[in-house]
């Protein structure tokens, strides 16, 4: 569904990714790791047309993205969340969510009954009417998930949702997720730092270190990969995963 063949990005002297190579299937849902400065966000940056890649290509469903804009790309089925909140404080949690309702009408796409089944899902039914800066940070957080399945991706990258929520936040979240993947074709992307929330989530595990990836496989295999210990996980993971 997803296919990047050997996209690089640099920023003058600094090679940010370095020829990363992945696919994703239809459902999957993948984890994205590493230390800070890894390339993670400048990665999905790249696959959402916010950054140019240098070299390499990428394609979704086998429809080539190279050269197109990031309002394009959603268009096309990628969607996303931020590592910074970026509700529209001002809006309702409705008129936040009809914002992603107007890019898949565009596309040609009914979300009206995930997006329904979403808002109960994501507990927003009783926060429709009030606006986005009112809602705690956890439900901001949902509200920006929901957002983004309103647009009726294919793909759907998320960045650090778990940041900053406490362990009953973040044990909801995963379940919300899981729910995503029941009720949708769509694959799923998520960087964070919280390891059992990636570990007990994902399929495939994806880590990168310096711009590059170093391993990807399964959660089991990725907890006991020498090399990610050594970059990332460190002597106690097995008590963090």
């Amino acid at each position: 569904m997803l296919e990047l063949k050997g996209l690089s990005k640099t920023f003058g002297g600094v090679q940010a990714v370095r020829d990363v190579s992945l696919h994703m299937a239809a459902r999957e849902v993948r984890g994205l790791i590493g230390p800070n400065g890894a390339g993670k966000t400048t990665l999905i940056n790249l696959i959402s047309g916010i950054l140019a890649h240098n070299s390499g290509s990428l394609s979704l469903d086998g429809r080539s993205l190279d050269g197109k804009k990031a309002d394009q790309r959603a268009g096309l089925g990628i969607s996303r969340t931020f590592q910074n909140l970026r509700v529209f404080p001002n809006l309702s949690v409705a008129q936040n969510i009809d914002v992603g309702r107007y890019t898949a009408a565009r596309a040609g796409r009914d979300t009206r009954a995930l997006v329904e089944a979403a808002i109960s899902e994501f507990d927003l039914t009783e926060r429709l009417v009030e606006p986005a800066q009112s809602l705690s940070y956890g439900h901001q957080r949902r509200l920006e998930i929901v957002r983004a399945l309103a647009t009726g991706p294919k793909l759907l990258m998320l960045d650090e949702p778990a940041a900053g929520m406490n362990e009953k936040e973040t044990e909801a979240l995963g379940r919300s997720l899981a729910w995503v993947r029941g009720q949708s074709d769509t694959a799923i992307m998520v960087i964070d730092h919280d390891l059992k929330f990636i570990m007990s989530l994902c399929d495939e595990v994806t880590v990168m270190n310096m711009g590059a990836v170093i391993a990807d496989g399964s959660p089991d295999e990725i907890t006991k990969n020498p090399q990610v210990i050594d970059a990332y996980l460190g002597e106690d993971h097995e008590d963090a995963a």
